[in-house]
């Protein structure tokens, strides 16, 4: 059951996490552009697919103390509630205990390689914890006689459960303050075992795909927990003349986990790219990690609504020249974003990201690794053939702040992210769990480019990026 109670006054925060250094914004030139064609839609960065939620606040939980450098800090401790776009409630627990949750901040469905879990060899038993406790076992007597506790309520469960949690995803030396909600804490955390990485509620694989007009393009593979998907075109794509098909050209408007989904493309079409959506309704699998797209305390999930999940996946075609598919993906071991392009044209395909020129000859595949910061904005844009588009944004958030030094007690703005060209928003700290920092981040002058008469003209050439 979803608690209804409201969150609390603000707590204080712990020590600075590493301040971003720059907000990275990347550009491109691949040739002369078309001027014509169908462009893939822009007014969205691309992203794993799942769930995309909004924080709600903290709504059941109770207190703990958090004991580091012989300093004890009390905080909240216990379920987060998002709403989730186009309809469904998430409960998360926090895994990032030093780090502030904004208020509104957007969040999305996350791999566990792309967060703070990335490498911690405990990752499996928070979702261990997750299964054995409050939400998923609501017998709260039942999980009383377990722990060997006299009994429990809502926020003893949420606050016994978050606190064997940070345990493991922060190494934090943290307890409960109600005597029965540490015995959970401490029940949960020597039973706990590993248990694998729950999948995807709903991805497409690959993100991007490249092809000819006149061809089927693809296949994009769907993978997704639920029972079906709807199959959606963009309205510019009908009226292109271009369908989503499978491998027999059938025109399809559903699919299912496994599915093998095409871009038929006329083979009249002008050079262009096309944007294809699907969406289900299902349960989103308990231990998926949720990443906000600024710097709110990454999360974790501990239950789940029927609830809107979506991915999309985008072709790109040109009857002759370079013609790449582009995507990106966190790379937390290395500290950075990979950004991979694959060339099916006929000739190699040159773009300029952060100062470097990458080629990609024709036919042939390219990862190009982006160093970042830890809490480091990103945010850019490659530019190809057809007006093509691809838009890359996030924050790169792999590890966790254990440091308390410099407690004090902060209240924070209204969030926002960093922008193009300016600096980053300070967050609203919603003073529910784990402390936090008042250090404000510092973003970069973006890279910009300006498009004139369909040419590209690149304003910076710089082989090093800017750093404030």
């Amino acid at each position: 059951m979803f608690s209804s109670l409201s969150a609390p006054s603000p707590r204080r925060r712990g020590a600075a996490r590493l301040a971003a250094a720059t907000l990275v914004s990347g550009l491109v030139s691949g040739g002369l552009l078309a001027t014509a064609g169908m462009a893939a839609a822009e007014g969205t960065p691309q992203s794993e697919g799942g769930a995309a939620a909004t924080m709600g606040g903290l709504k059941t939980y109770g207190a703990a103390v958090v004991h580091d450098g012989g300093k004890d800090e009390q905080v909240s401790a216990g379920l987060f509630e998002m709403s989730v776009d186009n309809g469904g409630t998430l409960q998360t627990y926090c895994i990032d205990i030093h780090n502030p949750a904004q208020k509104e901040a957007r969040y999305h469905e996350s791999s566990w390689s792309g967060t703070s879990l990335n490498g911690n060899e405990n990752a499996g038993k928070i979702r261990w914890i997750l299964g054995n406790s409050y939400p998923q076992v609501n017998d709260l007597a039942a999980l009383a006689a377990e722990a060997g506790a006299k009994g429990l309520t809502e926020q003893d469960a949420a606050a016994g459960t978050q606190v064997a949690i940070w345990r493991y995803s922060d190494g934090a030396d943290v307890n409960a303050v109600d005597p029965q909600a540490e015995k959970l804490a401490d029940y949960l955390e020597k039973h706990a075992r590993n248990l694998p990485e729950p999948a995807a509620s709903l991805t497409l694989d690959p993100p991007a795909v490249p092809g000819r007009p006149g061809e089927r393009i693809g296949p994009v593979t769907v993978h997704t927990n639920a029972d079906s998907v709807s199959v959606t075109p963009p309205s510019d794509i009908a009226a292109g003349g271009v369908k989503v098909v499978d491998k027999d050209g059938k025109q399809v408007t559903s699919a299912a986990d496994g599915s093998r989904l095409y871009f038929q493309v006329p083979k009249k079409a002008q050079d262009g790219s096309a944007e294809l959506t699907v969406q289900a309704s299902t349960t989103v699998p308990v231990g998926r990690a949720f990443a906000s797209d600024t710097r709110s305390q990454t999360q974790i999930l501990a239950g789940s609504s029927e609830s809107t999940v979506s991915a999309t996946a985008t072709a790109t075609w040109a009857a002759m020249g370079a013609i790449p598919a582009l995507s990106a993906e966190k790379n937390c071991t290395e500290g950075g974003v990979d950004v991979t392009g694959v060339n099916k044209g006929d000739t190699a395909f040159t773009f300029e990201l952060m100062g470097e020129e990458h080629t990609i000859p024709a036919g042939g595949s390219q990862t190009v690794a982006i160093p970042l910061q830890e809490d480091q904005s990103y945010d850019f844009t490659i530019k190809g053939p057809g007006g093509h588009r691809k838009w890359f944004k996030g924050v790169l958030d792999c590890r966790t702040e254990s440091s308390m030094a410099g407690l004090r007690t902060q209240t924070l703005s209204e969030p926002g992210p960093a922008t193009a060209g300016g600096t980053a928003a300070t967050d609203t700290n919603l003073a529910e769990t784990g402390t936090t920092s008042a250090t404000p981040f510092i973003a970069g002058t973006a890279i910009a480019m300006v498009v004139i008469g369909g040419a590209a003209l690149v304003l910076i050439r710089k082989k090093t990026p800017t750093q404030d």
